[in-house]
């Protein structure tokens, strides 16, 4: 490594330039347009999941028209779109709105370090130039905006299989697939049942260089729902009443519609298990065993569900070149997988499709003056602000809509703290929960990546400003009205503390 750059100084720093980065940056940079702000990226471009995933048919799994911004309509017809053109979505955003200017790529935070003495967060940063050489460099700033998503980029999660290292054929994970990787004629057992797994099977059978035959093989069975590719609807309004309406239009139909949907079946589930269950069997063959392959022993929305655009992946099914296996994994073998059913599956291709491993942060520690932040300890003020961390917003989404609703609302969270200390002379906001605040979980969803990280999230409360909820709509209900509560003591770095007192919009 390099000997260290310059250090430099910013007012706000961004890290993360994904969808959720961009959009922060997009709106920090209106609203604070005389200060200095940083969009930090440690990958060699924008994009996050959407630039580091190649695996088959890698696709959002919600209607662009609301994962996309507010700010700028998604004009192609695929409400449902290939990772690709999500990807090129967010380069024109950042070159539209001259976030190209404030961008660093290839500068990776490895630390955090608040100093109350300056009322600064001192960042260390791993820089890296075209060549692969590596610097380190800091950059003080008095505002971070975290955007580093909800998982690891450079481990996927898999769990231990006996015997792996027999199996003859390769074995890869989603979250590092080969983008050149030629499957074509080849056996492929793909170990898992989620998001990625539904993706991925249809896509492999497509095209020239498709599989022989695709088996998805689930220990457990996950809900997947057919939905449009293409939004007729969307298309009819923004030709009715031009882009920008008809784009806005079809995003409050999307929140509503997916509210009222995620509502009735939370609310119902035995309806909800019916409904699913009842459309699901029609797009199977005739007398396929739907209770044992897509009948989950949870309620629906207790995990994501899964979405087929077009309904391809039981398209594959019914033409024959794939099919799904509800069965435990004894062992790998040399030519496949032998399960406790006492079945083999042969393959030539395993694709471990297992899950994600969660981290908060990026896998920053910050400290504060000296001490590490524990988050599992921390509870987050409407979901963004870090009990105990000053000066930091972090943007967490929603797991029962579109992650990507949220960033605006903690975007100008985040304005309204960085106003407040400006106009009444402070440097330093920290949000402190009442003693003794009860708390509960920050997510309410069973999935395996969600229960294996559970000791390491933080929490929330049970009511504003220490509440968020899991779909916009609730949950913007808590973003009405002065965001500022008393619980965020702010103070100047000569240490002269001071309350908000405000009171709190009700809710």
């Amino acid at each position: 490594m390099e000997h260290d750059k310059p250090t430099e100084v910013a007012d706000i720093v961004i890290i993360g330039a994904g969808l959720s980065g961009i959009g922060a940056a997009k709106y920090l940079t209106a609203d604070f347009p005389d200060k200095r702000i940083l969009l930090l990226e440690g990958r060699d471009a924008v994009g996050g999941t959407w630039d580091l995933f190649k695996y088959p048919g890698i696709r959002s799994d919600d209607s662009v028209h609301t994962y996309g911004y507010e700010f700028k309509p998604w004009l192609h017809k695929e409400a449902i779109a290939d990772g690709s053109l999500i990807r090129d979505y967010m380069v024109e955003t950042v070159k539209e709105f001259g976030l190209d200017k404030i961008l660093r790529l290839r500068h990776r935070v490895t630390a955090a370090d608040w100093s109350s003495e300056t009322a600064q967060w001192s960042l260390q940063v791993t820089v890296t130039d075209e060549a692969g050489n590596e610097a380190r460099k800091t950059i003080r700033t008095g505002f971070v905006f975290s955007s580093t998503g909800y998982y690891r980029y450079d481990e996927g999660y898999e769990p231990h299989f006996k015997c792996r290292d027999d199996f003859q054929g390769d074995i890869l994970h989603p979250q590092h697939w080969p983008e050149d990787y030629d499957y074509s004629g080849k056996r492929v057992v793909i170990v898992g049942s989620g998001a990625t797994a539904v993706t991925m099977l249809p896509a492999m059978l497509t095209g020239e260089g498709a599989a022989a035959h695709v088996t998805m093989l689930q220990r457990t069975p996950s809900y997947v729902a057919s939905i449009p590719r293409v939004d007729q609807l969307a298309q009819r309004l923004m030709k009715l009443f031009g882009v920008k309406r008809g784009y806005a239009a079809t995003r409050f139909k999307n929140i509503w519609s997916d509210h009222l949907i995620v509502t009735v079946l939370c609310r119902f589930p035995n309806f909800g298990r019916n409904l699913l269950r009842k459309w699901t069997a029609k797009q199977l063959p005739a007398g396929f065993d739907v209770d044992t392959h897509f009948a989950p022993p949870y309620s629906p929305w207790d995990q994501r569900l899964c979405a087929t655009p077009d309904g391809e992946f039981f398209t594959a099914i019914r033409e024959g070149n794939a099919d799904v296996v509800t069965d435990r994994i004894e062992r790998f073998t040399s030519e496949g997988i032998l399960l406790t059913s006492g079945r083999t599956l042969e393959a030539d291709v395993i694709v471990t499709a297992t899950g994600l491993v969660m981290q908060m942060l990026g896998g920053i520690q910050p400290t504060v003056d000296g001490v590490p932040v524990k988050m599992s300890d921390a509870v987050l003020y409407r979901g963004a602000l870090i009990s105990g961390v000053p000066n930091w917003a972090m943007m967490l989404g929603y797991t029962k809509a579109t992650w990507t609703l949220r960033v605006s609302n903690v975007s100008r969270l985040a304005a309204a703290v960085i106003r407040e200390m400006d106009s009444k002379g402070y440097d330093t906001a920290v949000p402190v929960p009442p003693e003794g605040m009860p708390t509960q979980a920050l997510f309410d969803l069973s999935s395996g990546y969600m229960q294996r990280a559970k000791d390491e999230l933080p929490h929330q409360g049970r009511a504003l400003p220490w509440q968020m909820h899991t779909t916009f709509v609730r949950d913007n209900r808590l973003f009405k009205g002065r965001l500022i509560h008393e619980d965020i003591r702010f103070s100047t770095r000569a240490g002269t503390p001071a309350r908000v007192t405000s009171v709190e919009a009700a809710s």
